[in-house]
C-alpha cells in the first residue's frame, strides 16, 4: 500500500538477496522505521515482541525465519530446532502454524544442501499468496460495499467500523478488513471508517488510522466504547473485523473487544462480517470458546502508555496505580451466530460449518 506516495509491503528481502526487512510496528505511528532480520532467533523476537503482527503476516515472518535457519544450519536438528523456537512465538494466531507446517512439509524430504533454497523459495510463495488472497477478499468484500452505497444513494457515505488492525501493515499488502475498503474507496464510493482504538496496545489509533491516512481514506479515531453509541444512532452502515483463527463452525478469535463489537451489531440490526484468508481457518478446533488459547501478555502493555508529547520527544507513562493488578486477555471468540458472512478468497460465505467445508472441501479433508 502507499506510505507517502511510494508502495510498500510490510515484508520483503533485504538488498543482499537473504535478510529480510520488515517494518517495526512498535514504533508506529510517530515513527517508520525499517528493522533487518539475519537470524530466526531474530525473526522469533519480532514476532514475539509484535514488531511484527496480524496473523497472515506473523505466518509469512515465521516462513521467512526458517529460510534464515537453513541458511546457516540445514541439517534436521536444526531445521526441528528453527520450527520448535518459531511456533512458540504467539500462540493464538493459527497461521503461524500453518505456515510453519508448510515449510515442513516442503523441506523435511530435501537433502540439507538444497533446503535453504527451498525454503527462500516457499516462504516467498507463501507471501505471494497472502497478497493474492487479500486482493480476492477485497474484490469480494466490495460488493457487500456497492450494494449499501447503492440503496443509500448517489453521494452518500458508506460509514464502516473496524477494530484493532487487520489492514495491510497485519499482512503482506492490503489486508483482510481494510481490502474491501481499500478497493471501494479507490473505485470511488465514498467511505468512511471508523476506527477503534483498541486498547491495549492500540492497534487502531496507531496502525490502522496511521495506514487509513497515507492512502487518503476519510476515517475517526474513536474509544472503544463508542461504537455500541454510533450503531443506535444509525451511524454505521456495516462493520468489518478481521481475525486470527475462526474454527470449523464459524466461531472467530480476534482482538478483545470483538465479541462486544459483534453484540452490540445484532443488537442494531448492523450487519458485521469477518473478513479472512483460508490459512487462519482451523478445522481442528470446533468450539472457539472453550478450545482456543487465548493469549495472555504482559501487564505492562495495560499499565502503560506510550506517545508523543507537546514537544515531540516520545515518552512512556504510567497510568494505572502502582500496586493495581492488571490483566491482559489478547483476544476473544465472537460465536458463529452473530457473524453475518465471512469474506473469504472463494466469496462470501455464511459461518457456518457446512458453507465452510463447501468453500474449503482441500482443508475441510486434511
Amino acid at each position: 500500500m502507499n506510505v507517502n506516495g511510494r508502495h510498500y509491503r510490510t515484508i520483503w528481502l533485504n538488498a543482499d538477496g537473504w535478510a529480510v526487512d520488515i517494518i517495526d510496528q512498535t514504533k508506529f505511528p510517530h515513527v517508520f522505521e525499517v528493522v533487518t532480520l539475519r537470524t530466526p532467533e531474530e525473526a522469533a523476537f519480532a514476532i514475539k515482541d509484535m514488531l511484527v503482527r496480524g496473523a497472515p503476516l506473523i505466518g509469512v515472518t515465521a516462513a521467512y525465519g526458517m529460510a534464515l535457519a537453513m541458511r546457516q544450519d540445514a541439517s534436521d536438528a536444526a531445521l526441528e530446532g528453527a520450527y520448535e523456537l518459531l511456533v512458540k512465538t504467539r500462540p493464538t494466531a493459527i497461521n503461524l502454524k500453518w505456515a510453519l507446517d508448510g515449510m515442513m512439509r516442503v523441506l523435511k524430504p530435501h537433502a540439507a544442501g538444497g533446503r535453504a533454497a527451498q525454503a527462500y523459495a516457499r516462504a516467498a510463495a507463501i507471501a505471494e499468496e497472502d497478497v493474492a488472497i487479500n486482493q480476492a477478499i477485497g474484490r469480494n468484500g466490495f460488493a457487500i460495499i456497492r450494494n449499501i452505497a447503492a440503496r443509500k444513494g448517489p453521494g452518500e457515505t458508506v460509514n464502516i467500523l473496524t477494530h484493532c488492525n487487520a489492514g495491510w501493515l497485519a499482512t503482506v499488502d492490503w489486508g483482510t478488513a481494510t481490502a474491501p475498503i481499500y478497493t471501494a474507496h479507490d473505485a470511488g464510493i465514498p467511505v468512511h471508517v471508523w476506527v477503534d482504538e483498541t486498547r491495549p496496545r492500540n492497534q487502531g489509533a496507531s496502525l490502522t488510522a496511521w495506514e487509513l491516512l497515507h492512502h487518503g481514506v476519510p476515517h475517526t479515531v474513536i474509544p472503544d466504547n463508542t461504537g455500541g453509541h454510533l450503531m443506535q444512532h444509525g451511524l454505521v452502515d456495516m462493520a468489518i473485523v478481521g481475525t486470527d483463527r475462526t474454527t470449523a463452525r464459524g466461531d472467530v478469535c480476534n482482538k478483545i473487544g470483538t465479541y462486544l463489537k459483534a453484540l452490540a451489531a445484532h443488537d442494531n440490526g448492523v450487519p458485521f462480517y469477518v473478513a479472512l484468508p483460508s490459512p487462519t481457518i482451523d478445522f481442528t478446533v470446533v468450539d472457539g470458546v472453550r478450545e482456543i488459547p487465548i493469549e495472555q501478555r504482559g501487564g505492562h502493555e495495560v499499565s502503560h502508555l506510550t506517545g508523543r508529547t507537546e514537544d515531540g520527544r516520545i515518552e512512556t507513562v504510567e497510568i494505572v496505580p502502582r500496586g493495581s493488578k492488571v490483566a491482559n486477555y489478547a483476544f476473544d471468540v465472537t460465536p458463529a451466530r452473530f457473524v453475518t458472512g465471512l469474506i473469504t478468497e472463494r466469496g462470501v460465505i455464511a459461518a457456518n460449518r457446512e458453507a465452510i467445508a463447501r468453500a474449503f472441501p482441500e482443508r475441510a479433508a486434511q
